[in-house]
């Protein structure tokens, strides 16, 4: 695997997680495993994820500010996440701030939203929407996908209450996220994990490039470049430089975010060798894009205090 050769300029992890498995529900984690996961057996993820263990794991490459993005609590109560994590913040100064969870299609989603917005670290909502494993299956109109009028008309709230959305969804949906973006142009809309370009030949691959570029005709929408492992392939440079390269030709260095991941992607590789890989991308950048990239573009969407 490749490793960091050098301490980065200081900077922002833009989407992390914590989980405490011994006091906090975490049905994905202690219960029966999920399907399909994208990186195959996710048994090593299945113990406590704490600031001391991101702070051994990040070593050198400490990230100067986090953004820590919902980690499917239990649904029957996605607020007290929220809570907990604001006091871990309180007691290790991270996360910085949080992407917490709100089930836009439920009833009660405009209750769970103004609880969420309450708490002063809140930025944004995740909550994933019916997708399809394939690009082959993809289907517009599914209940529960951002097609669906309930699930939209919860998205629709996020602008009143002053919050962002985090997506996460494979390429082959990201026609229904220029919807939303469209549709709902008061929020914006932050693509996870590089659109997911997990299918890597050259049709899969000139798939995501014309999505992405649909999507990010939107001026509401930015990107996350993180997620980019794939299933029983070794985390290289040589294969993610390029796609890094490639995303942020897209989306233009003052929309995309350098993100870690951590630690579902420690299944596939170290947090140096990430950074190492996303400095390469960016080297040829100019000094004022890298900043961009590196802390300046999440400060922004996420308001993040204390950044240029």
């Amino acid at each position: 695997m490749d490793h960091a050769t050098a301490a980065p300029p200081p900077f922002i992890d833009a989407h992390h997680h914590f989980w405490d498995l011994t006091h906090n529900p975490h049905p994905w984690l202690q219960d029966a495993p999920v399907a399909h996961f994208r990186y195959g057996s996710y048994e090593a993820l299945k113990r406590n994820y704490l600031p001391g263990d991101f702070a051994r794991d990040t070593g050198a490459c400490a990230p100067a500010a986090s953004v820590h993005i919902e980690a499917e609590w239990s649904r029957a109560a996605p607020v007290d996440e929220t809570r907990w994590l604001t006091t871990l913040a309180q007691r290790y100064q991270r996360p910085s701030v949080v992407v917490a969870h709100a089930d836009l299609g439920h009833a009660q989603a405009r209750h769970v939203l103004a609880a969420q917005a309450a708490f002063p670290m809140v930025r944004g909502i995740r909550h994933k929407p019916v997708v399809s494993l394939t690009a082959q299956e993809a289907r517009r109109g599914e209940p529960g996908s951002m097609d669906d009028t309930r699930w939209r008309d919860g998205y629709a709230l996020l602008a009143q209450f002053g919050l962002s959305f985090d997506l996460q969804a494979p390429w082959w949906h990201l026609e229904q996220a220029l919807d939303l973006a469209r549709d709902f142009p008061a929020t914006t809309l932050v693509l996870n994990h590089t659109g997911l370009p997990s299918e890597r030949s050259a049709a899969g691959l000139a798939g995501w490039r014309r999505a992405l570029a649909r999507l990010a005709d939107a001026p509401n929408t930015a990107l996350k470049i993180s997620g980019l492992g794939q299933l029983g392939r070794p985390w290289t440079a040589r294969d993610n430089v390029p796609l890094i390269q490639e995303a942020i030709a897209i989306f233009g260095a003052e929309r995309c975010m350098f993100a870690s991941n951590f630690p579902v992607d420690s299944l596939v590789t170290s947090y140096g060798a990430i950074v190492s890989a996303f400095a390469q991308a960016i080297a040829p950048l100019t000094p004022a894009e890298q900043q961009a990239l590196w802390a300046g573009n999440a400060a922004r969407i996420y308001r993040i205090a204390g950044w240029a």
